[in-house]
């Protein structure tokens, strides 16, 4: 096709067609641009594989080499075998599971790279190992190069035979027609102060490397890209929200906000204080808050958020307290709801399993103006509930609502303000890349007297013991949380695996205590008072998934069991940390790890161990598990990066931030510079739209 151009739908390349281009489609590569940059997932540097007869029982290696022969093998269990070799000898391949579809996919002579576990089995041999072709008569130099690109594949992409060899000769046909049509947008000054790669060469190695090094540098120019269309989105988000103003902008604080200072049981920290200046300069202001503020578990955000709340109240408003969990919810609202009722401010309680005229009662006091500070889980958010006078909107633990979520509840006033808050400590260059439109507080200290947990990870080997310390403990009138993990894909085998443990505690290993339990498939109020009684010191032992990891706050408990603690990130094993030494005495977290146990995995857990600074732990977690995982479950709005790592390239990322703040500065929302940047990074399609809406 002669007149070839990024925005031509894919199905037009040679190659492709109707059908592939519907599959291609489904995974967001539609045109032809879209296509360049879907990029290689990893490479095969063949001067790097290692040669099958240097292999050795218990390598984890990759090798190269061609097809000698395949057939099914009777016996036993059926399976696909295949003899792979190379010039140096051969190795038996096998499959058990899904040999029917293999089986048609190879042929003698086909050309494999080959990664997996080196096992001895009558001969040398690799079990379900990854597979990529390499080899292609017709496109030599692309397939079988000194470095070859290996892309994304999917069952999907497989059916209509998309497999790596297809992306590498699709995209070299592609660059061949297209290489003049790639147009550079980055300005001259950038490009040569950056020594950035000319995009058009990035493209082109970023797909076919001639060394590691040129393909780094490539690399490196489409993460600044990448990073690039991000800090504008978010400069461009920031901008729009600060040109907004206010109605009525508070005044400045009054007696019912002093009232509330004054009788606290404790004073405020340094870093209390200096959050809520910046918090009251911004409500005073007639240019709209839109706030993060943040501080390690115990720090005492919560505090400083209901005198902006009282603030508000104070000026003719309303607050919405919104939390992830309805314990958490509860626990806000008990304690504080004398304590505003003291200075004649109203609060009341919205959450899911409030239901019928109860929930009806409290929208029609809402709305009548009647409610001061209504504090919820997301059912705040619903159709039925319309406040008089939504003048602040306080989101905790903000990373688990989504961008939607958030919008529908500023909806629910005239131009809020808007405080979020986050237990969890978010890295300085991870906080430039997701929350660059939100001005930052930070509580760094705790209140005097917080005494630190102390932390140990023991193996499964040594739970006797742990529980034989955990009886005499109690003896001496402490509490104990035992924390069970709960992950999405296994959700059922988790609840299982808490009840069990309860069960075996409860029949066979400490059946002289008072053991609760609480997961989340337990109905809240029933959740909610057993809660109680372990606050209330009626219970000795709670057995927990993971839904006390943020709020609850138990006085009497010292001691934190983590079970499967190698399950659990840094982050989180940290925020269930700061479950323990809440009151006079000190804590004691055990985290118990079952084999097998990763590299990374221990090193995590020597990490807790050793650390209990909530922002080193947030670095350190950041690095180990990657910013696409550092909040567990990705929320809406998240970017998906392809190339760029906000870990390792924060050089770039400063540098994207700076240049995006400048175009901001400098051009028109009409300029040439802001078309360009935006026609290019639509090709960057791995975006939740919502994080792109306002471009």
């Amino acid at each position: 096709m002669a007149n070839l151009e990024l925005t031509t739908d894919i199905k037009f390349l040679k190659g492709v067609g109707p059908r592939r281009g519907e599959a291609l489609a489904s995974h967001g590569i539609d045109s032809v641009g879209k296509l360049l940059y879907y990029f290689p997932r990893r490479y095969i540097d063949r001067s790097e594989a290692a040669s099958i007869g240097s292999l050795k029982e218990g390598d984890y290696k990759t090798i190269v080499g061609k097809v000698r022969t395949k057939g099914l093998l009777y016996g036993g269990k059926r399976r696909l075998e295949l003899i792979l070799g190379d010039e140096t000898g051969d190795i038996q391949l096998l499959w058990f599971v899904g040999w029917r579809f293999l089986e048609k996919q190879f042929k003698k002579g086909d050309e494999l790279a080959v990664t997996g576990t080196v096992k001895y089995f009558q001969g040398l041999q690799m079990v379900h190992p990854e597979f990529e072709f390499i080899g292609d008569d017709s496109a030599e130099q692309i397939h079988t190069g000194r470095i070859v690109p290996i892309y994304p594949g999917t069952a999907e992409l497989g059916k209509v035979g998309l497999t790596s060899r297809s992306f590498r000769k699709l995209i070299s046909l592609a660059m061949s027609q297209l290489e003049t049509g790639i147009n550079e947008y980055l300005p001259e000054k950038l490009l040569a102060s950056s020594k950035f790669m000319p995009l058009v060469e990035a493209i082109r190695q970023i797909h076919f490397p001639e060394n590691a090094e040129i393909c780094e540098m490539a690399r490196q120019r489409l993460a600044f890209d990448e990073l690039l269309y991000v800090q504008y989105l978010l400069q461009s988000r920031r901008r729009k929200f600060k040109a907004q103003v206010k109605s009525n902008p508070c005044r400045q604080p009054g007696k019912k906000f002093n009232d509330i200072l004054e009788n606290l049981p404790f004073k405020l920290t340094a870093g209390q204080k200096q959050s809520l200046k910046e918090i009251v300069e911004d409500m005073t202001s007639i240019k709209p808050m839109n706030r993060m503020l943040q501080g390690d578990v115990g720090s005492g955000k919560t505090v400083v958020a209901i005198l902006a709340a009282v603030l508000a109240v104070e000026n003719g408003g309303q607050a919405a307290v919104m939390v992830p969990t309805e314990i958490l919810a509860g626990q806000h609202f008990a304690g504080w709801r004398e304590k505003l009722e003291k200075v004649g401010i109203s609060s009341r309680l919205l959450i899911g399993s409030i239901k019928g005229a109860a929930k009806k009662e409290i929208a029609t006091a809402l709305k009548a103006g009647q409610v001061d500070i209504l504090f919820g889980t997301h059912a705040i958010i619903g159709k039925s509930v319309e406040f008089a006078n939504l003048s602040l909107m306080i989101i905790d633990e903000q990373h688990r609502f989504g961008v939607m979520q958030r919008g529908r509840l500023a909806k629910k006033g005239d131009l809020p303000d808007r405080l979020v808050m986050t237990a969890t400590p978010i890295p300085r260059t991870l906080s430039m890349t997701l929350y660059g439109d939100l001005d930052l507080s930070t509580i760094p200290d705790k209140p005097p007297g917080r005494k630190p947990v102390k932390t140990v990870w023991r193996r499964a080997s040594k739970v006797g013991d742990i529980y034989k310390y955990i009886d005499t403990e109690l003896n001496k009138k402490n509490q104990v949380f035992i924390i069970y993990p709960l992950v999405e894909k296994s959700e059922k085998l988790d609840l299982q695996a808490a009840e069990d443990g309860y069960k075996e505690l409860t029949e066979t290993i400490l059946p002289h205590r008072k053991i609760g339990l609480v997961h989340g498939r337990i109905k809240a109020d029933e959740r909610d008072a057993i809660i109680k009684k372990f606050h209330d010191r009626e219970l000795e032992i709670l057995v927990a998934t993971t839904v006390i990891e943020v709020g609850i706050d138990i006085p009497g408990a010292t001691i934190l069991v983590i079970q499967h603690a190698e399950r659990f990130g840094l982050s989180q094993l940290h925020q269930m940390r700061g479950r323990v030494g809440r009151g006079d005495r000190p804590g004691l977290a055990i985290a118990i790890a079952y084999d097998p146990i990763s590299d990374t995995g221990r090193q995590r857990l020597e990490y807790f161990a050793s650390t209990s600074d909530g922002f080193k732990i947030a670095e350190a977690d950041l690095q180990l598990r990657g910013p696409g995982e550092f909040f567990g479950t990705r929320q809406h709005g998240l970017p998906g990066f392809r190339v760029a790592n906000p870990i390792t390239d924060q050089d770039l990322l400063t540098v994207a931030r700076q240049w995006a703040i400048e175009i901001h500065n400098n051009r028109s929302d009409d300029s040439d510079d802001k078309i360009s940047l935006l026609n290019h990074a639509a090709l960057f399609s791995n975006f939740d739209p919502s994080f792109a809406e306002i471009a």
